[in-house]
Formats: structure tokens, C-alpha cells, sequence
């Protein structure tokens, strides 16, 4: 069975297949169209409700970027001596912060097609706008392996939060879920724990009418 392109650039399985995360980048820039696809299809992800809860930070400009990582390092001197993660980060030219409003789904349900008029926090089982958000930053990095790029989501620390608010004026209803940097990938970059970690086989994790069955 032929297999069907669904980013345009290679097979889906394929893009899932090769999708890892990139921690170290060649010092080349990327190309704006690349980034705007790759926002294009973060805008697709399902949310719930149809809230579209989210909001996406596009750092692409040198200055942004270093911006970002002044605003997230924990100390100064982490800037002037990074270590072996930091520097190779740091080489990525565009830094995407994907957003989330729990504010805009309380708001959401609360319309007359759901009714939820109380604006509970405790009727949500998970924060579903928190997983929307999630869900979309995927699609930013699959989007990054069928162009031909890398990419890495990793968070950023609960006390540098509000100093990245600060330097990109991020309102208080937005919440950074993370970051994602975008570049391409240089050869022989960090394996991450996947080097030091096995993949667990879906016979592991899938459970068929009964959990451990």
C-alpha cells in the first residue's frame, strides 16, 4: 500500500518515524515560510469546544531569541558559559512559546450550547487547555521534520515565568506551556535519553478491553 503525504514533504509515518528531539543546531537561518506552515498547522489542532485557547509567541529575530534565553536562564553567567545543552539550544534561530488560556475555555463552556454558567475549574477532569496547547506545539515539530528541520519542546522553569512574561508583554490569561526551538539540526547533535533510555514497545503501554489485558 502506498503510503500518503500528509505534511507535503514525506509519508505521515515517516515524519512520525523521524520526529526526535533536537537539542544542538547549525548556526543557519530558517526560512519564514517554513515557520509560517509550521503555525499554520499548529492552528488545526483539536481543542475543545472549538476554543482555540491559544496563543504562540514567534521569537525569530536574533535579538528575540537572545532575549528569550536571558529572560529563562536561571543565573546570568549560564549566558557567557553555557553548558553543552544551553549552547547547542541557544544556536537555534527561532524560539516558539506556545500559550494557553484557561480563562478563554472556562469562558467558552459557559455559553449557552454548553451551559456550564458557573465557570467551575473542577468540572474540567484535566486541563484540557493545557492539552490543546500541547497538542498543537506537535504539530509544530512534526511540521519541522518534514521540512527538513529540528526541533525541541522543553519547558521553562515555574520561577523564569514571569520574567518572560515581562520581556515579551505576555498577558496574565496566557500561560507558556513550554518552548519550541526550531533550526536546522547539526550532524552528530545530543542523543538525549533516548540514547540511554529504550522505547517502550505498545505491547507495554496498549491495554485491550482490560488494563493488563
Amino acid at each position: 500500500m502506498l503510503g500518503i503525504s500528509i505534511l507535503g514533504g514525506m509519508e505521515f509515518a515517516e515524519v512520525v518515524r523521524r520526529r526526535r528531539m533536537v537539542r544542538r543546531y547549525r548556526d543557519e537561518p530558517v526560512d519564514p515560510a517554513v515557520v509560517d506552515r509550521a503555525l499554520a498547522h499548529a492552528v488545526r489542532a483539536p481543542s475543545a469546544g472549538f476554543t482555540q485557547g491559544w496563543g504562540f509567541l514567534v521569537l525569530d529575530t536574533a535579538d528575540d531569541v537572545r532575549r528569550f534565553w536571558t529572560a529563562t536562564v536561571r543565573h546570568p553567567d549560564d549566558l557567557a558559559q553555557p553548558d553543552r545543552w544551553l549552547e547547542g539550544m541557544m544556536r537555534a534561530p527561532v524560539v516558539v512559546v506556545p500559550c494557553s488560556s484557561k480563562q478563554a475555555y472556562l469562558e467558552r463552556y459557559a455559553l449557552p450550547d454548553k451551559g456550564w454558567t458557573d465557570r467551575d475549574e473542577e468540572r474540567w477532569p484535566v486541563p484540557y487547555w493545557h492539552t490543546d496547547a500541547a497538542m498543537a506545539a506537535l504539530l509544530i515539530l512534526q511540521t519541522a521534520v518534514d521540512e527538513g528541520l529540528g526541533g525541541c519542546l522543553f519547558g521553562v522553569a515555574a520561577d523564569r515565568v514571569q520574567p518572560l512574561r515581562d520581556a515579551f508583554g505576555v498577558p496574565a490569561d496566557f500561560d507558556p506551556v513550554g518552548a519550541v526551538t526550531l533550526g536546522h539540526p547539526e550532524a552528530g547533535g545530543a542523543a538525549g535519553s533516548p540514547a540511554r533510555r529504550r522505547r517502550r514497545p505498545a505491547t507495554d503501554v496498549v491495554h485491550r478491553g482490560r488494563w493488563g489485558g
